[in-house]
């Protein structure tokens, strides 16, 4: 049984932990290292250090949406040829998504270097606030093609059936910024340039270890010379399945600027920093959540593709379980242990006492925010873009954005805070909705093919 065979074959269950694990596990570590960052900031720069990241961060999920966009959106495409036995189609989309990725790496980094400054003070950068997130923000941009290729290409790792060495290439970048972090900040005494470096050389290795895979000879896909010649209509496949989790990680951004606006209008430049601490912890639970989605969604494409309904229903059925147990436990923990948390990244009583508040009221509804990324995630995998990017503008644009609007106007920081569980709360319950009704389509299918089926028996 070769690689990518085990995703119809294998028993569901097994699937889901081999494939989603190691994601979750790489995942989890990537959202720990820009944790891990801020409580080295905060204990060599200061609060104003935790606000400049704070500020470069949604300037980071504009740029790994790129990545995102090819990633997701070549991989989802690749699964399902790879169940329909397409082999050369799915090499075509290799090569055209390896070519997107370096063009958009391009772009941004031109883009980036040039409205540095601007772009900055429009994502809420205080005059104080500005030296700091711009020190950060220049290598960044400056070494986006050495992070995002291997950010995206990492996608088709997984895809055709390597978890576990996706989840090796995607975690080595992480590591290696932990061991570079403190070197850089404290030991050269480099301040925030010295935690951009550490992310971009450690991202760096991380690319060459994944674009070295599909040279050897233990990859199915591979990176061939004329596959990377532009194809028009492989990539317009590509970036509409993977417009959904692009507009889902660009909304996030937009949100973040206006969150760090108002927080900076409402309560200044410690309410930043605050509720980048917040941002932070709560990364780790999206994280560890969408690493179930990049696991899941190989299983349930090649399924849908081999028209085994059943199988794919139940791997849908166990990541919703896992994507609700997992924010349930950080729940608990927001809850109970809030200034010990905050404490973790400063001493500023101000500080803490903010960041408490704000990780019981903006993590209220935690738990259920698994449905809404799984279900989205789903129609991703069986190849329906809009339905997933409506379910990525339901929460972002038709909700979140308003609420953020409308909310501090009325209630300043606290609206705010509590335009989080508002919004998790109507959008999970539109995604369920929509869930539910395909879920039902599904299981027409299956009557039908197995109508089909019956009558060639009878002939």
């Amino acid at each position: 049984m070769n690689q990518f065979q085990r995703l119809g074959e294998e028993k569901i269950g097994r699937l889901l932990v081999q494939f989603s694990l190691p994601a979750m596990i790489a995942m989890l570590v990537g959202a720990l290292y820009n944790l891990i960052d801020r409580i080295f900031i905060g204990h060599s720069v200061g609060a104003l250090g935790i606000a400049g990241i704070t500020i470069g961060l949604p300037i980071m999920l504009l740029m790994w949406a790129g990545g995102t966009l090819v990633g997701v959106g070549g991989s989802s495409l690749v699964s399902i040829k790879l169940g329909e036995k397409k082999l050369e189609e799915a090499d075509r989309i290799v090569g055209n998504s390896f070519l997107l990725l370096i063009v958009i790496s391009i772009l941004i980094t031109l883009a980036g270097l040039f409205f540095v400054t601007p772009l900055l003070q429009t994502y809420g950068a205080s005059s104080e606030v500005l030296p700091y997130a711009k020190d950060y923000m220049v290598y960044i941009f400056a070494g986006t093609v050495l992070m995002l290729v291997g950010f995206g290409m990492n996608n088709f790792i997984r895809a055709e059936g390597n978890p576990k060495k996706a989840m090796i290439t995607m975690i080595l970048g992480p590591l290696l910024n932990i061991a570079f972090a403190p070197l850089f900040i404290f030991g050269f005494g480099w301040g925030m340039k010295g935690a951009a470096l550490a992310t971009v050389l450690a991202q760096a290795v991380s690319t060459f270890f994944v674009l070295a895979h599909f040279y050897g000879r233990k990859s199915t896909l591979k990176i061939r010379l004329n596959h990377i010649k532009p194809d028009g209509a492989v990539m317009g496949k590509i970036l509409a399945l993977g417009a959904a989790p692009f507009v889902m990680q660009a909304m996030s951004s937009l949100l973040n600027v206006l969150i760090n606006n108002n927080m900076v209008k409402y309560g200044g430049d410690i309410a930043v920093s605050g509720m980048g601490v917040v941002g932070s912890v709560q990364a780790l639970v999206m994280m560890s959540i969408m690493g179930i989605n990049p696991g899941v969604q190989p299983i349930i494409g090649y399924n849908y593709g081999a028209e085994k309904f059943d199988r794919v229903k139940k791997a849908l059925t166990y990541a919703l379980i896992a994507a609700t147990v997992i924010p349930c436990l950080a729940f608990l923990m927001a809850q109970l242990f809030p200034e010990q948390m905050i404490a973790a990244f400063s001493s500023d009583k101000e500080l803490i006492a903010f960041g408490s508040h704000a990780f019981r009221v903006y993590l209220l509804l935690l738990p259920i925010i698994g449905i809404q990324v799984i279900g989205s995630g789903y129609f991703m995998a069986i190849g329906k873009a809009k339905q997933a990017m409506f379910l990525s503008l339901a929460r972002q644009v038709l909700i979140f954005i308003p609420a953020l609007l409308i909310l501090p106007r009325f209630f300043g920081v606290e609206g705010v805070l509590f335009s989080g569980p508002l919004t998790d709360l109507i959008a999970t319950a539109v995604t369920g909705i929509l869930l539910l009704s395909e879920l039902r389509n599904l299981n027409k299918d299956k009557r039908t093919n197995a109508s089909v089926q019956m009558s060639a028996v009878e002939k």
